[in-house]
């Protein structure tokens, strides 16, 4: 699941130095520098793909600018495989891997707390299966709209 990223290499002027040009924009407008493994310590897409270029060991510096990014390699280092980091940045799911179930994903909240009101309420059941935020906003909704 997920969707990849279209990517296309292109060598740069400077030797050792590669750009990926991708499909879509990765940082916005901002400009994203990694000196090293320590910058990327955040939780932004851009800091994944950091980290996870630099996990190689063959990436000196990661720039990332839009939809460009800038790789400066290791002495000696070549880009084969980089572009597929890029391209696997947003792919979730990796065959052989079990995609988490709806179960696992909703928080444990009893269903006495998330259905107000009282038991023989038809959708009291389904009201336990929806996070308790979702349901205030769609009770504010309804008393908007009759009001």
């Amino acid at each position: 699941m997920g969707q990849l990223v279209g990517v296309v290499e292109r060598a740069s002027a400077s030797p050792g130095v590669v750009r990926f040009e991708t499909n879509r924009a990765l940082s916005g407008q901002g400009h994203e520098r990694y000196a090293s493994v320590a910058d990327a310590w955040g939780v932004r897409p851009t800091d994944e793909l950091a980290r996870r270029l630099f996990a190689t060991g063959r990436v000196h510096t990661v720039h990332v600018y839009a939809n460009i990014v800038t790789v400066e390699l290791e002495r000696g280092a070549t880009s084969d495989g980089l572009s597929d980091i890029v391209r696997d940045l947003y792919q979730y799911w990796l065959p052989g891997v079990e995609p988490p179930t709806f179960e696992d994903l909703v928080p444990d909240t009893p269903a006495a707390a998330v259905a107000e009101g009282d038991s023989s309420d038809p959708w009291a059941a389904a009201a336990a299966l929806v996070p308790p935020h979702l349901l205030e906003r769609s009770r504010a909704a309804r008393a908007r709209l009759k009001g």
